[in-house]
């Protein structure tokens, strides 16, 4: 399948500079390192020179993709199967049951995609040979080193004894490479240090919290940025809950989002912010990077960046791909900006009155089938256009996993929609169908 037609099916016209130049770069003898900012494209940058690399015939797994988070190793499988190229893929992560992934191994796909972790295990567990390996990608590499991956990384990179290929991707500058990871002659391509277009594109503004009340501060913070998408980071997973019992009580709709949740929920929180039913999302660090998270227009530290990294990746959340944004810090009187920071931010006031952002157009809904019982995108819009009495315009993002559905409806029409096809079959089978909490 040429590239073209794979653009097609992302509803994209062409590849931008980084991604061009990344897969000339991946298409030579050398190893490549790219170095390119969260949102700009590197999954596909890396993903499309697979094509020329994968032999149709051979067996076994032949590229290999080690990555920090199962929400990132989640995120590249859908854009992989999403190119339709016919070949098998597979992914191995902490929380996923590892019967399931050990069957999966039994017929080892072309390609296969896993935490550090899950991957040693399968490797020590003889469920999984790496020994055909011939192409690794180390995505988000910097953070599976803050992660604490350093040994089980370099047990699956000495297990991989033909690899003859190397691509390692960063959203920030590496200070150093690791021997382990075997890095010869490499090309790197940089392209965070165009500095100027993101100030030019990025405001940053500092609220000066009057009283003791930082809470009370975020709300009104909150109030005045009102619908537009926003997330608000923290460094403690205390502090989300806090903040989000806090909007609770002010009946504001958001997500929260953070390491102490199950899989599921996690996804699901994801899943409404990418469709609109969610505008504003409170999260660790953990939101700061490698996940599918559309363009944000506001970033709020509520709690300071510990690190410059920890910065520049929460800030990356918005102002990308030639948009504009904001990012506030808010600051009590025990806050000091960031040594960091290198320029001096604009001051914010605050309004004297919390008004609740206004809702957003859409809800989601959740019906309880999805790939493994053959039901498909199709399968969905005509139910919900046949049975449920809506318009084409009224169906927003629709998102299929293994076992269940999500659909963004217009929130106008959500309730005399369910009324209409909770009782509907799809593929001749009664399914739950109810809005997604």
């Amino acid at each position: 399948m040429s590239f073209t037609k794979i653009l097609s099916l992302f509803k994209i016209d062409a590849l931008n500079k980084m991604q061009l130049q990344t897969i000339e770069a991946i298409a030579k003898p050398q190893d490549v390192v790219l170095i390119s900012p969260t949102g700009s494209g590197k999954t596909l940058a890396f993903l499309l020179p697979l094509l020329e690399i994968f032999e149709k015939e051979k067996e076994g797994v032949q590229v290999l993709i080690l990555v920090p988070t199962r929400e990132l190793a989640l995120q590249i499988e859908q854009v992989f199967k999403q190119m339709s190229t016919g070949f098998k893929v597979n992914t191995c992560y902490g929380g996923h049951d590892v019967k399931t992934e050990k069957n999966n191994l039994q017929q080892a796909p072309a390609l296969l995609i896993g935490t550090p972790g899950r991957i040693a295990h399968h490797l020590r567990k003889q469920n999984l040979t790496t020994k055909d390996v011939h192409t690794l990608i180390l995505d988000e590499f910097d953070k599976s080193l803050e992660a604490g991956f350093h040994e089980e990384m370099s047990f699956i990179i000495k297990s991989s004894a033909r690899i003859k290929k190397r691509i390692l991707t960063s959203a920030t500058q590496l200070e150093e490479i690791p021997s382990f990871v075997g890095l010869k002659k490499h090309e790197e391509l940089n392209y965070t240090e165009n500095k100027q277009e993101v100030k030019e594109a990025l405001k940053i503004k500092s609220v000066r919290v009057v009283g003791d009340d930082k809470l009370e501060a975020l709300m009104l913070l909150i109030s005045k940025i009102g619908n537009r998408s926003t997330m608000v980071f923290c460094n403690h997973r205390d502090a989300v809950n806090r903040i989000s019992e806090q909007l609770e009580h002010y009946k504001v709709e958001h997500g929260f989002y953070h390491g102490g949740l199950e899989q599921q929920e996690r996804e699901r929180t994801l899943i409404k912010l990418r469709n609109g039913s969610t505008n504003l999302l409170i999260t660790t660090d953990l939101a700061a990077r490698g996940l599918d998270i559309p363009e944000i227009e506001a970033v709020i530290h509520y709690q300071m960046p510990t690190t410059e990294d920890a910065m520049i990746h929460r800030n990356g959340r918005t102002a990308r791909m030639n948009a504009k944004g904001a990012v506030y810090f808010l600051l009590d009187v025990d806050d000091h900006l960031p040594p960091f920071l290198e320029i001096e931010p604009e001051e914010e006031t605050l309004p004297s009155k919390f008004v609740a952002p206004k809702p957003g157009q859409w809800k989601t809904l959740y019906i309880g089938a999805g790939k493994k019982e053959k039901v498909n995108k199709i399968d969905v819009v005509g139910l919900l256009l046949q049975k449920g009495n809506l318009q084409k315009d009224d169906v927003g993002k629709i998102e299929v996993l293994d076992h269940m559905a999500y659909v963004a409806i217009k929130a106008d029409k959500i309730v005399n929609t369910i009324k209409l096809i909770r009782e509907e079959k799809i593929k001749n089978k009664k399914v739950k169908i109810q809005l997604s909490t």
